[in-house]
């Protein structure tokens, strides 16, 4: 009961801090963070504890967004619905490629998954262009209605539901590091042969890493949708398949609160940047290597120890005091 408290207080207080930038920063600023974290701690669970990199996660953003897109376009009104079957299409579709891909290892498995990307892309922009509109793009934002208790139609309604999707997000994938099954996970990239000395499928293992962290990046996907108002073929262009990726690794591969820690450093250095440098990414590239160079772990890898021991030190004098 005192550990539960102890990671539920953690969280409380990195996603008030979070609604405390709504105060002094756009709100737009704001949804893009939430929904690029969202799309990023699939990628950064894949490649912390099992250890897959992968460049397709666009493509899973994609049917994630397409999912809703075609709802709302051709069937129905509901965004909620909408994100519903986004994240149903998103869920089927990694059932299917899944046990595939996941039986591939390293480099196979993060070129078989930008190969899908190129696929899916190709799909939308010129074989499925008579109901994918093609470059076009499906436009829906007139198409919604607003939803009951939070328009999620309206940007500030918008926040608050990415706001509170986000924050059981993040309270599902601290589960998930904390349980058995995390564990199994991290066993798969450490040490294979001594889980499945144990008893434990590894390839079920896997699978079950790659459903549940992609299906997530079809939740993002879906949110993209209704955020934007419009899906077109750019949302699972090739050329933007390294972002979760640098992200991940800018904020600290595995860790909890990397993934925001990274949304929040690349979309503000990509908002800085970009008015005064036309070519931004060279600038985040360098801004990656040197982090990289000093801290290995990225932004919150490196912050995280020393918080804690910062944390501690403090908190031991007073535990000593009471026990006195």
């Amino acid at each position: 009961m005192v550990s539960a408290f102890k990671w539920w207080w953690g969280l409380g207080l990195a996603f008030t801090l979070l609604f405390l930038t709504r105060l002094f920063l756009p709100l737009p600023f704001i949804n893009e963070v939430l929904l690029f974290s969202i799309y990023t701690i699939g990628c950064s669970f894949l490649l912390g504890r099992v250890g897959f990199i992968s460049f397709g996660q666009p493509a899973y953003l994609a049917v994630g967004a397409y999912g809703t897109a075609f709802y709302l376009y051709y069937f129905g009104t509901n965004p909620l619905i909408g994100i519903g079957i986004g994240v149903v299409a998103g869920f089927l579709v990694c059932l299917i490629v899944g046990p595939l891909f996941v039986r591939l290892r390293s480099d196979y498995f993060a070129l078989v998954n930008l190969a899908l990307a190129v696929i899916v892309f190709y799909l939308m922009q010129k074989v499925l262009v008579k109901y994918s509109q093609g470059d076009n793009g499906l436009w829906i934002l007139t198409r919604m209605t607003s939803t009951p208790v939070v328009d999620i139609s309206s940007p500030s309604g918008f926040f608050i539901f990415a706001f509170v999707t986000a924050f059981l997000i993040w309270a599902f994938y601290k589960y998930l590091d904390d349980s058995l099954f995390g564990a199994c996970c991290m066993a798969t990239k450490m040490n294979e042969n001594k889980l499945k000395f144990l008893g434990y499928s590894d390839f079920r293992i896997r699978l079950m890493a790659f459903v549940i962290a992609n299906t997530t990046t079809a939740l993002a996907g879906s949110m993209y949708a209704i955020y934007l108002g419009v899906v077109s073929p750019e949302i699972t262009s090739p050329a933007r398949a390294a972002d979760p990726v640098v992200v991940t690794i800018l904020g600290g591969v595995g860790t909890l609160y990397g993934p925001l820690v990274g949304a929040f450093a690349y979309t503000g250095l990509k908002d800085v940047v970009s008015k005064f440098i036309g070519n931004w990414e060279l600038f985040i590239g360098f801004v990656l290597v040197f982090i990289m160079l000093v801290g290995e772990k990225g932004i919150w890898g490196t912050a995280e120890p020393l918080l804690k021991t910062l944390f501690f030190r403090k908190r031991e004098p007073e535990a000593k005091a009471k026990a006195e």
